[in-house]
């Protein structure tokens, strides 16, 4: 047996080790995930998502659904702290260039049990005073 390492230097995120319980991934910067570039929100429906930020720096963007429509709430990351998203929850990542994180999710995690929710030009203007 040998330990393995894994890396990543690409834009956006790859995911580096998999087993038939849970995956991990690498997170870069990208453009989709600038302040300039969001447009969207996504949501796991079956697992939650855990992000721990390495390098750089990152505002987790979520909303939570209400009766008056989203809710739009922010948290600035912390390197090594590990941040979780609750399955359900819409969320994005607002990052910069020199962004790395690491992300943890169960490996059954796709967009089959996933969703994408386009943002309005309202709500990205909401979005972008978060961040």
């Amino acid at each position: 047996m040998i330990i393995a390492d894994y890396e990543f230097a690409g834009e956006g995120m790859q995911r580096v080790f998999e087993n038939e319980k849970w995956t991990v991934g690498i997170k870069n910067w990208k453009p989709a995930n600038d302040v300039t570039g969001m447009d969207c929100l996504e949501r796991h429906n079956k697992t939650d998502e855990l992000f721990v930020l390495t390098e750089g720096a990152c505002t987790l963007i979520y909303a939570n659904e209400t009766e008056k429509g989203l809710e739009f709430g922010s948290v600035k990351m912390e390197p090594g702290k590990v941040f979780n998203i609750p399955a359900t929850l819409w969320h994005n990542t607002i990052t910069q260039k020199d962004t790395k994180m690491i992300l943890i999710e169960d490996s059954n995690t796709s967009m089959e049990n996933s969703d994408i929710l386009m943002l309005d030009k309202d709500q990205i203007a909401a979005i972008r005073s978060l961040a």
